[in-house]
């Protein structure tokens, strides 16, 4: 079901580097916060030339043909497969579902028009997009949120397909990027209009502060992925936990967005989107900060580089 009101109009963006007073105070309160214009025509212009190169010179012949779900269901044992669990410094490509036949499990549209999403170290391999992600900017707004040793990974564009882009369920990002104590956060920025049509983002407000983490997503002894029970910190540190009423109804509300727009998503906070049922796609770029003083075990299914994860203040220029 659609969620039945939107969010509160992006704040306005005067202070960029870094987050406004009001920014920080939403965020917190909120747990998300839309910064329009956070890039600039010419960048989106880049990236999505990136983005049209990759999709448009993949290597069929040589690919698996990997789906990509969110873990659950009947059809999720593909997510632990090499291709996905090795895409930790590589540039890889994944499939929407909807865009295989059922019955005989063939391609049935374009490649370029086929692929769910691009990941995971497009930051690290793609320049425009490694430009785009180690920025002065995003340094600062880590700065704003109180990290000390922030450390960029799971860098992918999502493209959000028409007519087949799959939906994803509600789902908070500190399960699939676990540090204990949690303390992931989500940039991400559209690259094209994000509408109710097309399958923008949906949040349900202040769940950051009421949702512990208490489930991750890890490598399984031997082979393939699954969701294990948080033996940690099941929320970050120094963030102040509220109660839900037993009696308190939550409601979801939408993020439409203009393109350019940085969505900043805390790794506890609730968030969905539905399937894009248009005729245009929604082409978004992400990726994810943590703290480096965390722990970060060998369970993750994500596991860093051989260089570590990227060191976002000392590889911004």
């Amino acid at each position: 079901m659609a969620p039945s009101r939107t969010s509160p109009p992006p704040l306005a963006n005067h202070a960029l580097p870094g987050l406004t007073q009001d920014q920080l105070d939403s965020y917190t309160k909120d747990g998300y916060l839309l910064i329009p214009n956070a890039l600039s025509p010419s960048t989106i212009t880049s990236l999505l030339a990136e983005t049209n190169h990759l999709l448009t010179n993949i290597a069929l012949s040589t690919h698996p043909l990997t789906k990509f779900t969110t873990g659950s269901g009947p059809d999720s044992s593909h997510v632990g497969d090499t291709y996905f669990l090795t895409s930790h410094d590589k540039i890889r490509f994944f499939f929407e579902e909807a865009a295989f036949s059922p019955t005989t499990s063939t391609l049935q549209k374009p490649p370029h028009l086929a692929i769910n999403k691009i990941g995971h170290y497009l930051h690290g391999l793609s320049p425009p997009f490694r430009a785009a992600t180690l920025t002065p900017t995003h340094a600062s707004i880590a700065r704003s949120l109180g990290f000390r040793d922030p450390r960029v990974l799971q860098s992918m564009v999502i493209c959000k397909q028409p007519e087949i882009g799959g939906a994803v369920p509600s789902h908070q990002d500190s399960t699939f990027l676990y540090t204990n104590p949690p303390s992931a956060v989500g940039f991400w920025i559209a690259l094209e209009d994000a509408t109710v049509g097309n399958g923008c983002l949906s949040f349900l407000p202040g769940s950051h502060r009421r949702a512990p983490v208490k489930s991750r997503f890890v490598r399984r002894e031997g082979k393939g992925t699954g969701f294990m029970d948080v033996e940690g910190k099941m929320f970050p540190r120094g963030l102040e936990v509220e109660k839900k009423g037993e009696k308190e109804k939550e409601e979801y509300v939408l993020g439409e967005v203009k393109a350019g727009t940085l969505v900043l998503i805390h790794g506890n906070l609730l968030h969905k989107s539905e399937k894009n049922i248009s005729l245009k796609s929604r082409q978004i770029y992400t990726f994810h900060v943590i703290e480096g003083e965390n722990e970060y075990d060998e369970k993750n299914w994500l596991q860093p580089p051989e260089k570590g994860f990227t060191k976002l203040y000392q590889e911004a220029p």
